[in-house]
C-alpha cells in the first residue's frame, strides 16, 4: 500500500566524515517520535552516498539558450506546452462543467455567508457530546453490576443444583438421533446488521466456557443461574439504548454470559480458547495498576519440563499486564542477571512491544549454577522501593512474582530489613513442579507478604493459578465496594469478522455477602463495547473542512481513533491486524510534534490550541501537502481520552453558508446522478429500529416532508446539502446535453460540493452511454475517491490546494483487468472557490476522467506545432530523435511513448535527469516517515526487536533495528522456525519529490561520460502537469535511477547514563488505586494447588492463546 520498505543498509563510519547530500533535498530528521533515542545516523545511508556520486559526474549543469536551441527549440517546447494546455483547458471546462458551476455560485453570492469555524468551541461541542454517549454505556453496565449483585446476595449455593442453561457451543446441536444434545436446545438465531450481520438473539444471552471448564462443576451451575437475572437487564438497556452493541458478564470463575446470545464455534482442533478473564478488560477493571518484579529461578534443578513451566508461567503473567502496568524480569541461580540488561534496575511500561521483548528473552534462558534467592528478593525489593520514592511507575500496587522449584536460604531477614511491618509488597509464589518438599517454605513467604501460594505442575495448571494473584490485588476494592468505571484501549472484535476498532466499558462485580466481606469475592466484571468508528461519528467531518479531521488518545499517548492509523496489512491475500495496532502512539502520527507539545497538553487533559506547519502524505504517501494546521483539543470527562480536531488555515478555517427552500431542494436532491456521502450521518438512523432499514437519503426525505417525526437529523448539514442541490442542478442537465453528443472515449464528468458531502456523476447515464472507463471510480469500493467519516475524496483534497481555475491531474489504474495495476485512466479535478467578505472557502470542485488514450491523443495533435521563427519543424514529440514525457508535480510519468512507463516514477526511467532537475532545484526531496510501516526481518540474531521503550543500551550499539519480532505461538518452536518472509512492526523513511511551482521552466546539459544529454522542461499552464524534453541518443546509464523507495530506519543507542527513565515517554495515571485494605484476610493466601490438568488438558499445546472467536484484545 504505502512504499514497500527495502533492505536497509549498514549506518556510515563517523570517521570517515560526513558525505554531502543530493543538492535541494529537504530533509526532516525526527526527533519526537516515542521510540527515538536522542542519536540518529541519516536515514537512507546509502541513497545517499549514491547521490553524492552523482554530483561528482555532473561537471555542468548550465546551458546557454543558443547551446540548447541546436537540438531541443525552446520556443517550440513552451508552444507544444502552452498549446497542450489550451486543448486540456477547453477539455475539462466543457465536460466538467466547472465555468457554469463557478457562475451559479456567482449568481448566489449575494446571500451566501462564509463563517469561520471556532475550532476551540467545537471540540468542546464535540467533547460534551461523546461524553453523553459514553455516559450511556456507562449506565448500562451500571445496570448489569446492582443486578448481578443483587442476584448473588439472594442466591443460596447449592451444591447439588440440577439446572440447564444455553451453552453456547451446544446450542441447535443434535445427537444421531435427531434429538438436542443436553445443553443444547433450540436457539432462535437470525441475522442482525446492528451486530455486523452476525445471527444472533436479541432477546436472550447464551454462556461460554473454555474447553479446561467443567461446565456441570457446582461452583459454574451456580454461577450461571444466578446470572440468569441479567437476561431481562440485558434486553431493557438495549431498548433504552439501541446504540448498544455486545453486553456481557465475565464470571471468576470461567464462564461467559453474552448478550444477545450468539453460537460458539470452536477451533479446528475442537477447543476453545477464549477465556474472558484473560481479556484486557477483564484484568483492567479486576485490578488496579500494579508494578511487577518477576523472579525466576534458573538453577540446574529446574531443567527440562520445570524450565518449559516456568517460561510458560511468565509468559501467562505478563499476558495479565497492560499499559497502565510497569514491569521487569531478573533471572537468578548463583548470580542475578536482568534478562534485558538495558532494563537493569528500573521498571518498564508493560506495553505490548516489552511484553513481546521479554516473552522472547524468557524463551532463551538457560539452567546452571544453585539458585540463591535472597539476593534476587533484595533487588526485587529496592527497585520497588527506589521507584516509590521518585513517584515512577503505577503509584499503586506493587509485587514480586517468585517463580522457583524451592527455597532453601535464609530468606526472612531481606523481609524483615525491606517489607516488614507494613508489608506493601505483596510476594506471590509459584512452585514449580510435582515436588511437594518446599511447599510449606514458599506458602510461608506468601502468607507473610499479603500475597498468594500456588503449585504448577503442569503446563495445563498455569493459566488457574496465575489468575489466583488479580483475585488477591483486587481485594481492597471489593471490600471497600468501589466501583470503578474502566474503559480499554483500541482493540479488535474478531468475532463480527469486520476488524472494527473498538472500546470496552466495563465495571468489577462483587459479593456483597457479609460473611465474605473480608475476603473481598470478585464475582466477575461486567462490559460493554462502543464501536469508535460510531463514536467519532459525534464528530461531523462537514464541520472541519477539506483537510481536517478529529481523533482520540488514550491517557498512555496512544491512538484510539484517527485517520492516519493504519491498524491493517496485508498478508498474502489475508488482511490482518498489525502486531502492534493498539499500541500506535500520538507522537507516531502527528510526528510533526517534534517537542511533544500537543502530546504533553492532551495527556494532562489541557484545553488548548497549538499550530503547526505539517506535511500530510497522500495517494499512499506518493505525494505530501504541505499546510499549516491548528490543533484544538480538550478531554472527554469521566473518561481516560482526549479528544483534538484538526483544522488547516486558509479556507479550511471557513465553511460556506447557503440557503434555500425545502420544496426546492427537495425537488433537485432526489435526481438519479445525485448520491450523498456514504459515510456521513444527515439523520440518526440507529436509534429507532424501524429507522435502521433506511438508508441515509431515504431518512432525509422522510424528514424533510414531515413524514417521521421521530427522525433526528442534522439541520444545518441538511440546509447545505439542499443548497448544494440547488445550485448544482444545472449540472446534470449541462452534462446530460454534452452525453448524447460525444463518443465513448469522451471524459465522464463528476463533481463534489464541500459543505454537503454530495457528489454527482454521470455514472448512472454511462450504463447505456458506455462513458464509463472506471466503473469502481466514485463508488464505495475506491474508498480514496469518495467522502467518508475520515477523508474527502483525493481528488478534491488536491485540487483544493491549487490556484483558482488550476487542473490536477491523476493517473489511476483499473483493479481486475488482465493487467491490474496498469494505468488507464486520468482524473482530473479543479476547485471552485467563493469569496465573501474577503474571505474564501471551497465551495466544490468538479472534474472530468477520461481514457489515457484520450489525453495521448491531444498531446500528440498538440506536439504537431512548431513556431515559425524556429527553423526547419520537427514533425512531433514521436520523433526519434526527441523523447517526451508528460509528468506530474510529484514526478509520475502520465504520457511517454513507451506505455510500459506510464504511471511510473521518472526517476525509475530516468536517474540522470531527475538527479539533474534536483540539482537545479526544479524538484525538491522531502524526506517523510512512516512508523507504523511492515518490513521484512532481517536475517540475524532473532531476539532483535524494535527500539525498547525503557532504557538506552550500550551494548546494543548496531544490533538493534527498527522491525519487531513478534509471535502468539508456541514462544521457542515459532522464534526457531518463524518464516523470514513474515512481515514484522517498523519504522521507515521514504522520500517525496515535489516541484517547485516558482520554475515553470529550465534546460541543461548532462554530462554522461562520452556524450552529453541535453533537455528542456516546461510547465503546462493551468495544470500540475510539466513538459519533459529530451535527447534519447546519449546514453546516461552511468547514472543509477533515483526511486521512491522507503528505507528502513537504523538507530544506533546512545550511551547514557542509567537513568533510563530519561526515555519513558510522559503518561497520566489512573484516577484511582487500591492497594489495601485493613479488614483484609491477608490468611487466605493459598494451599497446594487442587487444579490438576485432566486428560484432554494435557493435550492442549502452549498456542492456547490463538485468536478468540470472540473480543480480541
Amino acid at each position: 500500500s504505502w512504499p514497500e520498505a527495502a533492505p536497509a543498509s549498514p549506518p556510515p563510519d563517523p570517521s570517515r566524515g560526513t558525505m554531502p547530500g543530493p543538492p535541494r533535498v529537504h530533509t526532516d530528521p525526527s526527533t519526537a517520535h516515542g521510540r527515538r533515542p536522542s542519536c540518529q545516523w541519516p536515514v537512507a545511508w546509502a541513497s545517499l552516498r549514491k547521490m553524492a556520486v552523482l554530483l561528482c559526474l555532473l561537471s555542468s549543469t548550465s546551458l546557454s539558450p543558443s547551446q540548447g536551441q541546436a537540438r531541443i527549440p525552446l520556443e517550440t517546447v513552451k508552444l507544444w506546452a502552452d498549446t497542450f494546455g489550451r486543448d486540456l483547458y477547453d477539455t475539462v471546462t466543457k465536460y466538467s462543467g466547472s465555468l457554469l458551476l463557478q457562475k451559479k455560485y456567482k449568481d448566489v453570492e449575494p446571500g451566501l455567508k462564509i463563517k469561520e469555524v471556532d475550532g476551540l468551541e467545537l471540540v468542546k461541542k464535540f467533547s460534551e457530546d461523546m461524553e453523553t454517549m459514553l455516559r450511556r454505556k456507562v449506565e448500562a453496565v451500571q445496570s448489569l453490576v446492582e443486578a448481578a449483585e443483587e442476584a448473588d446476595l439472594n442466591h443460596e449455593f447449592n451444591e447439588s443444583l440440577v439446572f440447564d442453561y444455553y451453552n453456547s457451543v451446544l446450542i441447535n446441536e443434535k445427537d444421531e438421533s435427531g434429538a438436542y444434545v443436553e445443553l443444547g436446545a433450540e436457539f432462535v438465531l437470525e441475522a442482525n446488521a446492528h451486530f455486523s450481520n452476525l445471527m444472533v438473539n436479541t432477546t436472550l444471552s447464551s454462556v461460554q466456557l473454555p474447553t479446561n471448564v467443567y461446565n456441570k462443576d457446582p461452583d459454574i451451575l451456580n454461577g450461571i443461574y444466578m446470572s440468569e437475572a441479567l437476561n431481562s437487564v440485558f434486553v431493557e438497556n438495549f431498548q433504552r439504548d439501541p446504540t448498544l452493541t455486545w453486553q456481557y458478564f465475565g464470571s471468576s470463575t470461567g464462564f461467559f454470559r453474552i448478550y444477545p446470545g450468539i453460537k460458539w464455534t470452536p477451533d479446528e482442533n475442537g477447543v476453545i480458547t477464549f477465556d474472558c478473564r484473560n481479556r484486557g478488560w477483564y484484568i483492567q477493571a479486576a485490578t488496579s495498576p500494579k508494578d511487577i518484579v518477576i523472579l525466576v529461578d534458573t538453577s540446574g534443578s529446574m531443567k527440562g519440563l520445570r524450565m518449559t513451566i516456568a517460561k510458560h508461567t511468565v509468559s501467562t503473567i505478563l499476558d495479565t499486564l497492560g499499559e497502565n502496568d510497569f514491569v521487569n524480569i531478573i533471572a537468578y541461580n548463583d548470580y542475578i542477571h536482568y534478562i534485558e540488561p538495558c532494563f537493569k534496575g528500573i521498571l518498564v511500561q508493560a506495553d505490548r512491544d516489552n511484553r513481546e521483548h521479554f516473552k522472547q528473552l524468557v524463551d532463551e534462558l538457560m539452567v546452571k549454577g544453585v539458585g540463591v534467592v535472597d539476593r534476587a528478593l533484595s533487588e526485587a525489593f529496592q527497585i520497588l522501593q527506589q521507584f516509590q520514592e521518585v513517584r515512577r511507575g503505577s503509584l499503586c500496587n506493587q509485587a514480586i512474582m517468585l517463580i522457583t522449584d524451592g527455597a532453601v536460604e535464609d530468606y526472612e531477614p531481606v523481609f524483615q530489613k525491606y517489607n516488614w511491618p507494613d508489608r506493601k509488597v505483596r510476594v506471590f509464589t509459584y512452585l514449580i513442579g510435582r515436588e511437594v518438599s518446599f511447599a510449606d517454605r514458599l506458602k510461608w513467604i506468601a502468607c507473610n507478604n499479603k500475597g498468594y501460594y500456588t503449585q504448577i505442575s503442569t503446563l495445563a495448571d498455569a493459566q488457574e493459578n496465575v489468575m489466583e494473584y488479580l483475585h488477591v490485588l483486587s481485594r481492597p476494592m471489593v471490600i471497600n465496594h468501589d466501583h470503578d468505571v474502566t474503559w480499554t484501549e483500541a482493540y479488535m472484535d474478531s468475532k463480527a469478522q469486520s476488524l472494527t476498532l473498538l472500546t470496552t466499558v466495563a465495571m468489577p462485580v462483587f459479593s456483597k455477602k457479609n460473611e465474605t466481606r473480608s475476603h473481598g469475592i470478585l464475582l466477575g466484571v461486567v462490559g460493554s463495547d462502543v464501536a469508535l468508528r460510531e463514536l467519532m461519528k459525534l464528530a461531523p467531518r462537514y464541520k472541519l473542512g477539506v483537510h481536517g479531521y478529529a481523533f482520540l488518545n488514550t491517557n498512555n499517548g496512544y491512538i484510539l481513533s484517527h485517520p492516519d492509523l493504519r491498524p491493517l496489512y496485508w498478508e498474502g491475500k489475508k488482511l490482518k491486524p498489525k502486531p502492534n495496532y493498539n499500541s500506535v502512539d500520538l507522537s507516531e502520527v502527528e510526528w510533526e510534534d517534534q517537542a511533544g507539545t500537543l502530546r504533553t497538553a492532551m495527556i494532562n487533559r489541557e484545553t488548548g490550541s497549538l499550530s503547526m506547519d505539517v506535511k500530510v502524505p497522500l495517494d499512499r504517501g506518493k505525494r505530501v501537502l504541505f499546510l499549516t494546521n491548528d490543533y484544538f483539543f480538550t478531554d472527554i470527562s469521566d473518561t481516560p481520552f482526549s479528544l483534538g480536531v484538526v483544522l488547516s488555515r486558509g479556507h479550511g478555517e471557513y465553511i460556506l453558508l447557503g440557503n434555500t427552500s425545502v420544496e426546492e431542494g427537495l425537488h433537485d436532491l432526489l435526481h438519479p446522478d445525485l448520491s450523498l456521502a456514504g459515510d456521513w450521518i444527515y439523520c440518526l438512523t440507529d436509534i429507532d429500529p424501524d429507522h435502521r432499514k433506511l438508508s441515509q437519503l431515504e431518512a432525509v426525505v422522510r424528514f424533510l416532508k414531515g413524514q417521521d417525526p421521530a427522525l433526528e437529523c442534522d439541520e444545518e448539514l441538511l440546509q447545505e446539502v439542499l443548497f448544494d442541490a440547488v445550485v448544482t442542478a444545472p449540472m446534470e442537465a449541462y452534462w446530460t446535453a454534452l452525453a448524447l453528443n460525444i463518443s465513448e472515449a469522451a471524459p465522464m464528468a463528476y463533481g463534489g460540493s464541500q459543505a454537503g458531502g454530495l457528489i454527482r456523476d454521470l455514472l448512472d447515464l454511462g450504463e447505456v452511454l458506455e462513458l464509463s472507463p472506471c466503473r469502481q471510480f466514485l463508488t464505495p469500493a475506491d474508498d480514496a475517491s469518495m467522502f467518508t467519516l475520515d477523508h474527502f475524496p483525493l481528488w478534491y483534497r488536491q485540487a483544493a490546494e491549487q490556484p483558482p481555475g488550476n487542473m490536477v491531474f491523476n493517473l489511476r489504474s483499473v483493479e481486475g483487468q488482465e493487467s491490474p495495476g496498469e494505468p488507464e485512466v486520468v482524473t482530473v479535478s479543479t476547485a471552485v472557490a467563493v469569496t465573501v467578505d474577503e474571505r474564501t472557502a471551497i465551495a466544490a470542485a468538479v472534474g472530468v476522467q477520461m481514457r489515457v488514450e484520450f489525453l495521448q491523443r491531444t498531446f500528440w495533435s498538440a506536439t504537431r506545432q512548431c513556431g515559425a521563427a524556429e527553423g526547419p519543424c520537427l514533425e512531433s514529440c514521436q520523433d526519434s530523435d526527441l523523447d517526451c514525457f508528460v509528468i506530474d508535480g510529484n514526478g509520475f510519468i502520465l504520457i511517454s511513448e513507451r506505455a510500459q512507463e506510464m504511471g511510473r516514477f521518472l526517476g525509475e526511467v530516468d536517474g540522470a535527469l531527475v538527479t539533474q532537475l534536483l540539482g537545479m532545484g526544479v524538484f525538491s526531496q522531502v524526506t517523510m516517515y512512516d512508523y507504523q510501516a511492515m518490513c521484512k526481518p532481517p536475517t540475524h540474531h532473532p531476539s532483535a526487536s524494535r527500539p525498547l521503550r525503557g532504557q538506552p543500551c550500550p551494548w546494543l550499539l548496531l544490533e538493534w533495528s527498527a522491525w519487531g519480532s513478534w509471535h502468539v505461538d508456541n514462544r521457542a518452536e515459532a522464534h526457531k522456525h518463524k518464516k523470514q518472509d513474515v512481515l514484522q512492526p517498523c519504522d521507515t523513511a521514504y522520500p517525496v519529490f515535489v516541484h517547485q511551482t516558482a520554475v515553470q521552466e529550465a534546460n541543461g546539459i548532462i554530462e554522461c561520460g562520452a556524450c552529453q544529454k541535453t533537455f528542456v522542461m516546461q510547465q503546462i499552464p493551468k495544470s500540475n502537469l510539466l513538459l519533459l524534453v529530451t535527447d534519447p541518443t546519449c546514453d546516461c546509464s552511468i547514472f543509477p535511477p533515483v526511486l521512491q523507495e522507503a528505507m528502513e530506519v537504523k538507530y544506533i543507542l546512545p550511551i547514557l547514563g542509567m537513568d533510563g527513565m530519561r526515555s519513558q515517554k510522559l503518561r497520566r495515571r489512573p484516577d484511582t488505586c487500591h492497594a489495601f485494605h485493613p479488614e483484609e484476610n491477608a490468611q487466605d493466601c493459598g494451599g497446594t494447588s487442587d487444579t490438576s490438568a485432566s486428560h484432554p488438558l494435557l493435550l492442549l499445546p502452549l498456542c492456547a492463546w490463538v485468536l478468540p472467536p470472540r473480543l480480541l484484545q
